[in-house]
This record gives C-alpha cells, sequence and structure tokens, in this order.
C-alpha cells in the first residue's frame, strides 16, 4: 500500500471515529483535562491499539479551546507489528514526535511528567508467538522506566497491567475484586504474559514504597473499539471479519465462556482518571460489570449488528493447547475505581458494537 494513501484514508477514518470517541473522553474527564496543560508525556507502545486512542486525545485536547499551552506528547514503539498509518497523519506535527525505539534496550530519558507505560503484546496469539519478547516489556522495559523515574520523578506513572493476572478465578470471585490474589499458571501457555505482567504489578508496588514513585496500575478487562486490528485475533476483531464477509463464525469452544466488554472511549476516560486520581502504589479494574457475555450470545449480537445472514458455529481448534488456561469467566467490580477515580462507563454493548462494525465498514487498511 502506498504509504501517502494509506495516511490519507487514515486522516477520514479518524476524523469519524478516532477523534468522536476521544470528544467523548474530553467531554468525560471536564476540568481534570487541565492537568496536561503544558505537560511532556511519554507514551510507550505507542502504535498498539491503546497508543492510538492515547495519541488522538492528546491531540484533541491540544486542538481545543481547553489550553493556552499545548501538551508535548513523545510515543515509543518497537513496531515489532509493523508502523501504522494513522501515525502519518500527525507527522508535522510540533506536539507530536513518534521514536523507533526498544524499550528493553532504552536506559536514557528525557524528563516527562507524566509516563504512561502501555509496551505490551497483548493478544493471546501474539504474545504465544513473541513469548520472550513479551516478558522483556512487561518487565526489563517497564525497570527500565522505573530506574528512570526514580532519578527524575515524574508527576505520574502508569502502568498497564491486565485481567489476566486474576487467571480463571472461582465462582466465589466473580464479580473480581482487586484483592483477589488470582489462579494463575506459572508454566502455561499464556504464562509469559499472565505471570509477566503480575512480576509488573510487584515492581511497581515496590518502587512505590522503597521510592515514592508515584505509579498506578491499571487492569483492563477485555477493551475493543475502533483502532482494534480486524486481524488480531481477539474475538471481537474475528467475529467481524468472518461477519462482514458473510461467512458463518466459527467457535473454536463451545462458546459458553463469558466475558464483559468495556467499549475503549470508557476504558481511556477510565486510564487517564487512574493516572490522575487513583491512589498510589495501588491497582485499578478498568471495564464494565455487565453484561457479562457468552461467546456464542457475543457471536449472535454481532451477526444482528452487522446485519448478515450467518450462523454460528463450533469447531475443534487444530491448536491444542488454543483453550488452556482460558478463563471461564471473566467479569470486574470496579466499586474501587467508581469510588477513588469517579469512574462511570457509560457505552452500552450494543451502541459499542455498532461503532466498531462502522469503523471495520469504513476502512481495510492496518490502522
Amino acid at each position: 500500500m502506498d504509504v501517502r494513501k494509506g495516511a490519507l484514508e487514515s486522516v477520514v477514518i479518524k476524523k469519524n471515529h478516532f477523534f468522536r470517541d476521544a470528544a467523548d473522553v474530553v467531554s468525560g474527564l471536564g476540568l481534570l483535562n487541565k492537568r496536561f496543560e503544558g505537560k511532556r508525556i511519554l507514551l510507550t507502545g505507542v502504535a498498539g491499539f491503546l497508543g492510538a486512542q492515547f495519541v488522538h486525545y492528546f491531540m484533541a485536547l491540544n486542538e481545543s479551546d481547553k489550553f493556552k499551552h499545548p501538551c508535548k506528547l513523545t510515543g515509543t514503539d518497537n513496531f515489532l507489528r509493523g508502523y501504522p498509518m494513522w501515525i502519518e497523519a500527525f507527522s508535522r506535527r510540533d506536539d507530536f514526535q513518534v521514536r523507533e525505539e526498544n524499550i528493553v534496550t532504552q536506559r536514557k530519558f528525557s524528563y516527562y511528567d507524566y509516563i504512561i507505560h502501555a509496551a505490551s503484546v497483548a493478544s493471546p496469539t501474539y504474545y504465544r508467538k513473541y513469548p520472550i519478547e513479551t516478558m522483556d516489556a512487561n518487565v526489563i522495559g517497564l525497570r527500565n522506566l522505573l530506574d528512570h523515574a526514580v532519578i527524575n520523578p515524574p508527576e505520574g506513572f502508569l502502568y498497564f497491567s491486565t485481567s489476566e493476572i486474576y487467571g480463571d478465578p472461582d465462582p466465589a470471585n466473580i464479580p473480581t475484586k482487586e484483592l483477589y490474589r488470582g489462579n494463575v499458571s506459572c508454566t502455561g501457555p499464556r504464562a509469559c504474559y499472565d505471570e509477566s505482567k503480575r512480576f509488573g504489578e510487584t515492581m511497581c508496588v515496590n518502587f512505590f514504597r522503597v521510592h515514592q514513585i508515584p505509579v498506578v496500575i491499571v487492569r483492563p478487562f477485555n477493551n475493543y473499539g475502533p483502532g482494534l486490528h480486524i486481524s488480531d485475533r481477539r474475538v471481537i476483531p474475528d467475529f467481524f471479519r468472518d461477519a462482514l464477509a458473510n461467512r458463518n463464525i466459527v467457535l473454536l469452544s463451545d462458546g459458553q465462556a463469558t466475558r464483559t466488554f468495556c467499549y475503549v472511549s470508557d476504558a481511556l476516560e477510565g486510564y487517564l482518571r487512574a493516572l490522575l486520581l487513583g491512589v498510589r502504589g495501588e491497582s485499578y479494574n478498568i471495564g464494565t460489570e455487565s453484561p457479562e457475555i457468552s461467546m456464542t450470545d457475543l457471536a449472535k449480537q454481532v451477526i444482528d449488528v452487522v446485519g448478515a445472514n450467518i450462523k454460528v458455529e463450533s469447531q475443534k481448534s487444530p491448536d491444542k493447547n488454543y483453550t488452556t488456561d482460558n478463563p471461564k469467566r471473566r467479569c470486574p467490580d470496579i466499586s474501587k475505581a467508581r469510588k477513588d477515580i469517579k469512574y462511570n462507563p457509560r457505552i452500552s454493548l450494543k451502541e459499542g458494537l455498532v461503532r466498531t462494525c462502522a469503523y471495520y465498514k469504513e476502512t481495510s487498511i492496518e490502522s
């Protein structure tokens, strides 16, 4: 694909989707947005799904009437999964800089007022393909940033953990609170991700206790929306890919596992609230409590949103480890986030799926 053509397409796409969602976040944060005025912000993992959301939020903020002095955003990535076209739309801006850097080998950093460490491999398909790289980013990369923060203390430090640190919770711990210690395999096919994120949390807590690094931990629960690659091999993109191609949706399981799904603008507001308002050294579930929906029923909802005349099928995966350590249920208790950071997700699953469907229909590029 011609890069300039892809960039031009992404400009149209972002105006319709990314900036709409960013505007929702700006509106939801209200006066909290002012905390970023004139600040220098480091975002690792800029090329990822959440990286795109953060960039569009900060750029939308700079283009609004909120600031007299814009914030300066630096995004880094090793581009392991490619260079996304949407970045080209911002290539000439003074308030946004992209650097191809590997957080694992990076030892020197400039001073930043806020550090957002989102660099990781979050899709099960890809972290099983790149297990060493996944662990390195979650452990060594994080350590490099924490060491930097000891010498150059920021105002805030946000670490992206995961709901996967809970493993497969027993029924008595669903909805799952932050105090639940988890039921996690340290040697299974998902362990490279789950256990490195758990150790990352341990590092964050101890750097806070010993060095007073103002770190806050967030545990995302199944985010989705515009910008999530339709080839990412996570469940919602997979379902839309089949439905939009008018193919039957094939489940490689019995379809009975349940999840809750949080639309990306609600999730992003939660992450920013945690960064600005969260209790230092503590963790927050960011997601939605309901509906907790089975994969079969989710597939049916996607079919309904697309309007396709297809069915849901069930087959056995050729990968013998496909469902190994896959949680039967995943549902957060977000009462702590509601209390501490005034987190209040608003987008329903139906509305989020409609927005996501519109995005996938309008773009064929890897955004």
